[in-house]
């Protein structure tokens, strides 16, 4: 890994951890691995290394990871078609989700997942409602949850598989992006989203959409400046109008969803680490044992 992140160790730290994204991304960054039973174990293996180094590299005062519960969400009940093109991934990796849950079980990391929502806004949520002084961690290899960081709230942005990340803050977005964190929001109505299906306006990139944005702010100023917008892209935006909007809202993560919020929750307490071991031992992951946090 690389980047440099500063903490002030003098209050908590909260790691709240994209489970879905760091579960696909160590499946997909390494060979497929297999234990003496013949059960894969690579994509457990990568999310364990992930684990074990923000611990012991950031040394979390409080854990959890948020995991997208199964069936619809509220998206799908506005666009039916949401993420309707991802093509699913193989079965081993499906797999091999009760192995990381018993792991993180084994742990005592607080595990969250809450039916029609995805775990993207289950970390909004809390990275907004927990109002106390703790620095705020968010870890994921999805860029999607760029539009949450904040003065407190820095995002750990997993890259090149699971060996690299990069950590973002408002500043590091503006540099990158040209944009303020909320603003990729509205970035996203206009340029759409291929990954999740959003349409967006089509015809409208991620060149003009930034263009658009950095000189009118929100889709609503776009909207209300179309005279001084070129007629090739105002046909387009005036045809897609609904698209845009649709696509913004799909887009924004919910951050006010009913959940516990006590801190006292997702505290980490550590774990035993007899148990640890033999869990490792078990998924034949022995090489992980000198890793352990």
């Amino acid at each position: 890994m690389n980047d440099h992140l500063e903490l002030n160790f003098g209050k908590p730290t909260i790691a709240m951890i994209d489970g879905n994204a760091i579960v696909h991304r160590a499946f997909h960054a390494l060979p497929p691995l297999i234990n003496s039973r013949k059960e894969p174990i690579g994509a457990l293996y990568g999310f364990l290394r992930v684990i074990f180094k923000i611990i012991r590299e950031y040394g979390p005062t409080h854990l959890f990871v948020a995991f997208d519960a199964p069936g619809p969400t509220f998206r799908h009940q506005v666009f039916s078609d949401y993420k309707a093109t991802r093509v699913k991934a193989p079965e081993s990796l499906y797999q091999q989700i009760p192995y990381i849950k018993k792991a993180l079980e084994t742990l005592g990391i607080s595990i969250l997942a809450k039916q029609g929502f995805e775990a993207d806004d289950l970390i909004g949520t809390l990275s907004k409602i927990i109002d106390k002084p703790i620095n705020k961690l968010i870890i994921t290899g999805d860029t999607d949850l760029l539009q949450l960081a904040n003065v407190e709230t820095k995002i750990i942005l997993m890259q090149q598989g699971i060996g690299q990340y990069q950590i973002f803050g408002p500043d590091e977005i503006e540099e990158k992006y040209g944009l303020e964190p909320k603003q990729l929001i509205e970035l996203k109505g206009l340029k759409g989203d291929a990954t999740d299906n959003l349409p967006g306006v089509k015809g409208i990139g991620d060149k003009t959409g930034k263009e658009l944005i950095q000189k009118f702010k929100t889709l609503e100023e776009v909207y209300q400046n179309l005279d001084k917008i070129p007629d090739r892209f105002k046909s387009k935006l005036i045809e897609q109008k609904k698209e845009a909007f649709m696509s913004r809202q799909l887009g924004t993560i919910k951050c006010n969803i009913p959940i516990d919020s006590s801190l006292e929750k997702y505290q980490w307490k550590g774990y035993n680490r007899k148990e640890a071991i033999e869990f490792l031992e078990k998924y034949s992951l022995k090489s992980l044992i000198k890793s352990l946090p």
